[in-house]
């Protein structure tokens, strides 16, 4: 019998005509100002006009089909997309599973950090939708990796490859700041996991090279009036270089693909503060559609069907 694979994420704008579209749905049906829809016209004008990520989202998604289609021959496994903010929806996805016979899925975010606020909604989404379609199929839920063996190997190996871009003197005072999607401070008093599972990604991957030297930090925190966990990425670029620090590695863990947070809010702002500090700041490259981190996906998937 088939498995299903619902793959997530978060989706993006399919170009400028779009961008309005997409964060209206952001912002639960509120559309922007003229202001902040202009503010998000110039960052993606300054990425090269759209947001890698679909694209992206959609190879890592064929990769995983033919991995699984490898490893079990085909017809076993069926993946299908379900984006949260754009096209193909969540709905959708579990609707075509649905529409093909599919009774038992491996539900799986492309976020290996869990938050109620974040891949808790996706996961609220798929389970919506199999209640309105009123189908047998049963969701098999990874709810987090942030510990798996597999993302931490990759993450060694990008933060190893990235050292290389520094002199010999840099190498020897050389720290890493992990970093992820900021959310609103309210998560803490909720005892929410996702700070601490951030920690726990950053301390394997830390332990596994042998290096004390790292810190964390938030990023990309949504421009509202509420608070936002911190310190941002800029205002811990800033504290290491009062505390006499001139270089560091980026890994921004919580992400797996190139998409604006980190196209414009690491290789644009934060280099440039960066530059203005006087400091060597270099990001390690994303997994994307890394063969590795596709066999390690396939990995994960074929835990939750045993």
């Amino acid at each position: 019998m088939t498995w299903g694979v619902l793959l997530m994420a978060y989706g993006t704008a399919s170009g400028p005509e779009d961008v309005e579209r997409y964060y209206t749905h952001i912002r639960h049906g509120r559309p922007p100002t003229q202001g902040q829809l202009q503010d998000l016209l110039n960052r993606y004008e300054a990425i090269g006009g759209a947001s890698p990520l679909f694209a992206i989202t959609q190879a890592q998604g064929q990769a995983l089909q033919t991995e699984l289609d490898t490893r079990h021959g085909p017809g076993q496994f069926q993946v299908a997309l379900g984006m949260k903010h754009s096209p193909p929806f969540i709905a959708q996805a579990v609707q075509n599973l649905a529409a093909v016979g599919i009774d038992r899925a491996v539900a799986l975010v492309l976020a290996p950090h869990y938050s109620k606020m974040s891949v808790g909604t996706y996961l609220d989404e798929a389970q919506a939708a199999l209640r309105e379609l009123r189908t047998p199929m049963r969701l098999n839920v990874i709810r987090s990796w942030a510990d798996a063996p597999g993302l931490i190997e990759l993450l060694h190996r990008r933060i190893a490859e990235v050292r290389h871009r520094f002199s010999a003197a840099e190498q020897q005072n050389l720290p890493i700041i992990f970093s992820a999607h900021s959310l609103p401070s309210r998560i803490l008093s909720d005892q929410d996991p996702y700070p601490h599972e951030l920690r726990i990604t950053g301390d394997l991957v830390a332990q596994s090279l042998g290096t004390t030297h790292y810190t964390f930090a938030w990023q990309s925190a949504g421009r509202t009036a509420e608070s936002w966990m911190g310190p941002d990425i800029l205002e811990k670029l800033t504290l290491m270089k009062r505390d006499g620090f001139s270089q560091a590695i980026i890994c921004p863990c919580g992400f797996v693909s190139d998409h604006l947070e980190v196209l414009y809010d690491l290789d644009i702002q934060a280099h440039q503060h960066a530059l203005s500090l006087g400091m060597h700041v270099e990001r390690t490259r994303s997994l994307n559609d890394d063969p590795g981190f596709i066999r390690f996906l396939a990995d994960l998937v074929e835990l939750r069907t045993q």
